[in-house]
């Protein structure tokens, strides 16, 4: 059984369709790219999964719960996280203090500070802090400004800020845009790590086709809303519809 599952999902604004019946399913601890076109559906169907959109119609199924139409703090309790297309940190923070923040919530579930105890004294807190910025290969600048951080580790940071929450699967919205091509290679050599070292399912948005065809184990594939291909990267690549609607016909 998949461990995410949409069903004939549909998203409205008006006249505009933007996600239109998509049916997925994502098998737990792979990672599925999702791809196409500017305008494609992309962003929106992930909205609808993960809470911050209500689907018009169909339905969402996580771990085989029906999740459809669920609060964003409500899906990542349940093990749904996300990291967006630009960086969400607190800049004037040190990088412990951001990951300390989604932690302290991912492990009380609200933000209760007992004002007895310092921060540092929520032993769980800290475990969790310390793994996760380990994890993105952070803990040596755990004491620096956030805002002080090149790019690539500003996204860093903010992957581990979504990994906070402890998730089962990831959503990663265009992980390496901006990046310089050795900052690239390091995200994707995270996200490799990150499915082979903590057991994630990754859903990945990415222009970079590079990137996809490296780290993915199927691509789904969305034009005006609607999954035209849904496969392996191999078949995905000579596929002639995929070409003419995402490259106007010329090989990926």
């Amino acid at each position: 059984m998949s461990l995410l599952q949409t069903t004939d999902l549909v998203k409205q604004f008006g006249g505009l369709t933007a996600v239109d019946g998509v049916s997925v399913g994502i098998d737990r601890g792979t990672v599925q790219a999702i791809i196409g076109p500017n305008g494609a559906g992309k962003t929106t169907f992930i909205n609808c999964v993960s809470g911050l959109l209500d689907p018009t119609s169909g339905t969402v199924e996580f771990d085989g719960e029906d999740i459809t139409g669920m609060p964003p703090h409500e899906t990542v309790q349940q093990g749904i996280s996300k990291s967006f297309q630009t960086a969400s940190i607190f800049p004037t923070m040190t990088v412990e203090e951001n990951v300390q923040i989604a932690a302290f919530g991912a492990e009380h579930g609200s933000f209760r500070f007992n004002f007895l105890k310092k921060r540092s004294d929520y032993n769980a807190v800290q475990d969790r802090t310390e793994r996760m910025l380990r994890s993105v290969e952070l803990w040596e600048d755990r004491n620096v400004q956030a805002q002080s951080l090149p790019y690539g580790d500003k996204r860093r940071l903010e992957i581990a800020i979504a990994l906070a929450s402890e998730p089962e699967l990831l959503f990663m919205d265009e992980p390496t845009a901006g990046m310089s091509p050795d900052e690239t290679r390091q995200t994707v050599d995270l996200i490799e790590e990150l499915r082979e070292e903590l057991g994630l399912t990754i859903v990945l948005v990415e222009h970079d086709m590079e990137v996809i065809f490296r780290v993915a184990d199927k691509i789904t594939v969305l034009h005006r809303g609607a999954i035209i291909a849904n496969a392996a990267p191999e078949q995905i690549r000579g596929d002639e519809q995929v070409q003419e609607a995402y490259l106007g016909g010329a090989e990926i």
